[in-house]
């Protein structure tokens, strides 16, 4: 299982509340980052986006810009309110707590140490090597009956055919094709071939719907 200490960035920029706007801009273009986190006396107080910055100075090319750079703080800009990860906890978990507060960053907290951050960038890697689709072969969508032992059933046919699944993610589910029958849910695997036509035929003699890859 992914954690988030296998995926944040471990060595990051931060800033104290009393530095100027002009100083966490020039920070996160010289870091080419997007948040930094906010620390005083070593804890975390808040954090400061790029556009957080931006949207709170004059814009490019207004004269007073510069003086408004040196002039607001870190602390007048900065959010307080911050949304924090553990090292331990799963990267999906994180994922959803980001696609649900529409955050691009979390700071990752041990007790009240700052030990790292991940980011959106991050996440979606991490997630790329949790579903395998960073490694050869081929997708396949099926559509299980949504009930018990349907899953190992459908693996059990992959290994009938000598395939190995590399990732199974579970879908939406979808109501029956056919009147009296389950609901069905949707399974999207990763598989370690590139010819798929045996297998889809063994699956569609099972009785499972293979909606992808799609009939020629």
């Amino acid at each position: 299982m992914l954690l988030v200490k296998d995926s944040m960035a471990r060595e990051m920029a931060t800033l104290s509340p009393d530095e100027t706007a002009a100083t966490a801009l020039a920070l996160c273009r010289e870091r080419r980052i997007r948040h930094i986190p906010v620390l005083k006396g070593g804890r975390l107080v808040g954090i400061v986006s790029d556009r957080d910055l931006r949207s709170f100075t004059p814009a490019l090319g207004d004269p007073d810009r510069a003086a408004a750079l040196q002039r607001v703080l870190v602390e007048d800009v900065m959010a307080r309110e911050v949304v924090t990860a553990d090292p331990e906890d799963p990267i999906e978990q994180v994922a959803n707590m980001m696609r649900e507060r529409k955050i691009g960053c979390l700071p990752v907290l041990e007790g009240d140490e700052l030990v790292g951050i991940v980011t959106a960038s991050d996440v979606m890697e991490a997630l790329v090597y949790l579903v395998g689709a960073n490694e050869p072969g081929s997708r396949m969508e099926v559509a299980l009956p949504d009930r018990p032992g349907s899953l190992a059933g459908a693996a059990g046919v992959f290994g009938m055919c000598g395939i190995n699944i590399v990732s199974a993610a579970m879908g939406a589910t979808r109501e029956p094709q056919e009147e009296g029958a389950p609901r069905e849910r949707i399974v999207v695997f990763r598989v370690d071939t590139i010819d798929t036509n045996e297998v889809v035929g063994y699956l569609e003699e099972a009785g499972y719907s293979v909606l992808w890859p799609p009939k020629p």
